[in-house]
């Protein structure tokens, strides 16, 4: 099984470089292709955490994924 990139192209960084499409760091977005299917599903938990606790007004924008 391979874990698909969460990017839905809508890539826009806040000041503690988190993408407001996806809710990967910088740093988590960069080293994808080289992560481990283990490594990627860290990242997938860890961005919906991270989209849960963002600011209301970030999570019903256009970055959010179709339902």
């Amino acid at each position: 099984m391979t874990v698909s990139s969460p990017c839905i192209r809508q890539c826009c960084l806040n000041e503690k470089d988190i993408c407001l499409g996806c809710f990967r760091s910088l740093q988590e977005i960069l080293a994808w292709s080289s992560m481990s299917d283990s490594e990627k599903q860290h990242i997938l938990k860890d961005a919906t955490e991270r989209k849960a606790q963002a600011s209301p007004a970030f999570k019903n924008t256009i970055f959010d994924h179709p339902k």
